[in-house]
């Protein structure tokens, strides 16, 4: 294992706390805390899903002719400050800024597996199909671990507000 192997799985690993983890488990009872619908608030997970495809095209796109470690500073720090934001987007109902959340943390959602890949192809070539397997094992561990956290600290403070 090199440092190189464990900076992806690391990068990988916060990936799937913020996607799997946070959003696809908790979005919705979240956003029932401040009072939204379930339909709503899986409407709004629905919108995420379809800007999926355009981020992960577009960050594929990307990939072939920008830095891919630069790529993926940018497409994390997005996700993070759209992550930031959240909290004090949420409405009882839909309103235009958590439909502008919902498409920008989709763009960013699933963008970071096309320069991922690529890192695991320049850094571990033949290895990469197997590097990429094992980096996208701390993907789902980050997403387990998340999903526990985030419904630890709901039920320990009445709130997701922490997280």
């Amino acid at each position: 294992m090199t440092t190189r192997f464990w900076a992806l799985a690391s990068m990988f690993a916060l990936c799937g706390a913020t996607t799997n983890g946070l959003m696809w488990s908790h979005f919705t009872p979240a956003a029932h805390d401040h009072g939204m619908a379930a339909t709503t608030a899986s409407g709004l997970l629905a919108i995420i899903g379809v800007a999926n495809i355009l981020g992960t095209v577009s960050a594929g796109w990307l990939t072939d002719r920008i830095e891919p470690r630069l790529l993926l500073a940018v497409f994390f720090l997005g996700r993070g400050v759209s992550l930031a934001l959240l909290p004090i987007l949420f409405t009882r109902g839909w309103s235009p800024d958590l439909v502008g959340f919902a498409v920008v943390f989709g763009i960013l959602d699933v963008a970071t597996v096309p320069p991922t890949l690529t890192l695991c192809r320049r850094y571990f070539g033949a290895d990469s199909a197997l590097t990429f397997g094992w980096i996208s094992v701390f993907h789902q561990l980050g997403a387990g671990a998340m999903a526990l956290t985030g419904g630890l600290i709901r039920d320990l403070n009445g709130s997701y507000t922490p997280l």
